[in-house]
């Protein structure tokens, strides 16, 4: 999920290992885009590459015109923003006792 988004030019991606301060999901991965184009881009590759592993989401959240998209594949919750609500819901910060594993800037 995290080279899927790098792929498609996510900027500011962090996967948090959240299986010690969650007991809904084991880890989270947070991703931002420019455009509602680039999110939706972000959010199609997320979903081609794990589709082809045979893996399907639980259910989405969010549109592209609120600027914020969220994927539910179980262990695993994708959380794609675009960057001014990445700053206001700040889930890098509510998240913080969480271990970062992958951090790209």
């Amino acid at each position: 999920m995290v080279e899927a988004s790098s792929d498609k030019q996510a900027s500011n991606i962090v996967l948090l290992d959240t299986s010690a301060v969650s007991d809904f999901a084991d880890y989270f991965v947070l991703c931002s885009g420019d455009t509602t184009r680039q999110i939706e881009a972000i959010r199609d590759e997320v979903e081609h590459v794990l589709k082809q592993e045979g893996i399907l989401p639980h259910h989405y959240e969010g549109t592209l015109d609120s600027g914020w998209l969220l994927l539910d594949y179980g262990d695993v919750i994708v959380h794609i923003f675009a960057t001014p609500e990445r700053e206001y819901y700040q889930l890098d910060k509510l998240w913080s006792q969480a271990s970062t594993l992958v951090r790209i800037q």
